[in-house]
C-alpha cells in the first residue's frame, strides 16, 4: 500500500486547481445566463467554494452540510462578483452546479480510461 504524505503545498495545490476548475465552470455558467461577460469576474467565484470543499472534506464534514453550504457561498459569490439580484444569482448557481458536475464526470471518465490503458 502506498502511503501519501499531506503537506501544506499539496493542500494549497489542490485548492488552487479546484478553484481554477470552479472559476472556469463559473464563467461558463455566467455566459449562459448573462451573455458576454468579463472572464476575470469568474476568478472571484471559484476560490471560496474550493476552500470550503477541501477544508470540509479534510475535516470530514457531512455532505448534507457541506454541499448546501458550498452552494450558498457560490451563490453569494455570483451575486457579489457579477452584481446581480438574488434571483439571477440563484439561476447562475444552479447552472454552475450542473456544468461543474457534468464536466467533472467527463474528466473522471477520461482519467479512468487513460489509467486503464494497456501498456
Amino acid at each position: 500500500m502506498l502511503l501519501q504524505t499531506v503537506t501544506p503545498v499539496s493542500v494549497l495545490g489542490t485548492i488552487l486547481v479546484f478553484a481554477l476548475f470552479l472559476s472556469a465552470t463559473a464563467h461558463l455558467a455566467a455566459r449562459n445566463v448573462l451573455g458576454d461577460v468579463d472572464p476575470r469576474r469568474a476568478l472571484y467565484v471559484g476560490p471560496m467554494p474550493a476552500v470550503l470543499g477541501v477544508v470540509g472534506g479534510a475535516l470530514s464534514v457531512s455532505e448534507a452540510v457541506l454541499v448546501p453550504a458550498a452552494l450558498l457561498v457560490d451563490g453569494a459569490m455570483f451575486a457579489w462578483s457579477y452584481d446581480q439580484p438574488r434571483r439571477i444569482a440563484i439561476g447562475m448557481t444552479l447552472i454552475h452546479a450542473v456544468i461543474t458536475t457534468l464536466v467533472g464526470i467527463v474528466l473522471l471518465g477520461v482519467t479512468v480510461l487513460i489509467a486503464s490503458m494497456p501498456g
